[in-house]
């Protein structure tokens, strides 16, 4: 039962959005896409199955996090926790200089929190912000360094549970086997098309590069049982026209049944540092509930500015 409650916890961690889709305080507040007019498919000389492809078999996404190892940053993260009416009980504000000129180091400008984010014994309150900080403040210096080689969920069960993570965020459409879900994250497979709508269209990233906006969401008039079914509710997209790297990525994910419910959004989006691209904003909205554990709350807003090619 535990390792099924870590793997739920690590699945739903992943997932915020563009849109504010649970009714709260939303601490993203950064607009940077805008959007043109739906593209002329025969115009343009792309169709459906030119983004499914990109999305299924990019590799520049997960690279970018990678790519972060070379450079020194600053990260500002504010983390807010709620309670059952919607209504902030607890944050933390941290600003952090990562530095990786020379053996990396992490040194804390800020350091703020309210409310009872943190048990007695130091640890946090919320599993969900353990994993925030597993993901986003470990992985400078463990998960992401260069020239890693790729995990297939062998060799050990935190091994396991970091390439389903990797799946879920990189690699979005490909199988995942996660306890009660199984093949619902493969929501391009002939099955699972019949349920969902795609489009693309023409926009503008960060004022001034040229972008289509993938997207794929459930179909509006299936039946409410049919719905309820499917996990992936919608999963955008943002492609550089110029040369279709993906810049963003926003997935929509809720799913209930008698062992858990979750009801997750997940923002990231990239932005251009000389040769590479870098992650820059991230952010989480999140409720995730299973048995005999109090139901958990949460939303994150990370930045990460002033990036530096470390020498």
């Amino acid at each position: 039962m535990k390792k099924l409650l870590l793997i739920i916890a690590l699945s739903s961690f992943f997932f915020t959005g563009y849109s504010q889709i649970i009714d709260r305080f939303n601490p993203d507040t950064i607009k940077t896409i805008t959007l043109d007019s739906s593209v002329n498919i025969k115009a343009e000389k792309l169709n459906i199955e030119t983004f499914i492809n990109k999305v299924i078999n990019d590799t520049s996404f997960y690279q970018s996090f990678r790519d972060m190892k070379r450079y020194s940053f600053i990260a500002e993260n504010r983390i807010y926790s709620y309670d059952k009416k919607n209504k902030v009980d607890g944050r933390i504000y941290r600003k952090i200089r990562h530095n990786n000129n020379g053996p990396y180091k992490m040194e804390y400008l800020v350091k703020e929190d309210e409310g009872k984010m943190y048990k007695k014994n130091g640890k946090y309150q919320l599993y969900t912000v353990e994993m925030f900080d597993y993901i986003f403040m470990n992985a400078y210096n463990t998960d992401f360094v260069p020239n890693a080689p790729a995990e297939d969920g062998k060799g050990g069960t935190n091994e396991g549970y970091k390439a389903k993570l990797k799946t879920l965020i990189f690699n979005p459409g490909r199988p995942v086997k996660v306890p009660f879900i199984g093949s619902k994250t493969e929501i391009f497979t002939a099955n699972m098309r019949q349920y969902y709508d795609y489009s693309f269209t023409s926009g503008t990233y960060l004022d001034s590069i040229p972008v289509y906006r993938f997207k794929v969401a459930v179909k509006p008039d299936l039946s409410s049982w049919t719905k309820d079914g499917i996990m992936i509710k919608e999963l955008v997209t943002i492609f550089d026209k110029r040369n279709f790297n993906i810049l963003g990525r926003y997935v929509d994910m809720k799913y209930g049944n008698m062992l858990f419910d979750f009801n997750v959004q997940m923002n990231i989006e990239m932005g251009y540092f000389g040769e590479d691209k870098l992650p820059t904003k991230i952010t989480y909205q999140g409720n995730w509930d299973y048995p005999f554990k109090k139901e958990e709350r949460a939303s994150f807003l990370i930045v990460h500015k002033d990036y530096k090619l470390g020498k």
